[in-house]
């Protein structure tokens, strides 16, 4: 699926650095696939974390994403926290 903005939201917010959530039915493969979040690529910062609430297939895991980089529209993200 397409990332859907309405579920992503600011938690926090400091300096230039947002804590954001973002709730999706999609898998935490397709979340950091390619060009997933690129449509709000001009809110994000480099180094903004994403709590991110996605689907296993089995039930709804939580991971933290960091941006990684954003060039050109496109947003990289990357987990600091390995999945177990």
């Amino acid at each position: 699926m397409a990332m859907d903005s309405k579920n992503l939201s600011v938690l926090a917010y400091s300096n230039g650095f947002t804590l954001w959530h973002y709730k999706t039915a999609d898998t935490k493969e397709t979340v950091v696939g390619a060009n997933y979040f690129d449509k709000v690529a001009n809110i994000f910062n480099v180094g903004d974390l994403i709590i991110a609430s996605v689907n296993t297939g089995v039930k709804t895991e939580t991971i933290i994403y960091a941006v990684d980089s954003i060039e050109e529209g496109v947003v990289t993200i990357a987990s600091i926290i390995p999945s177990v």
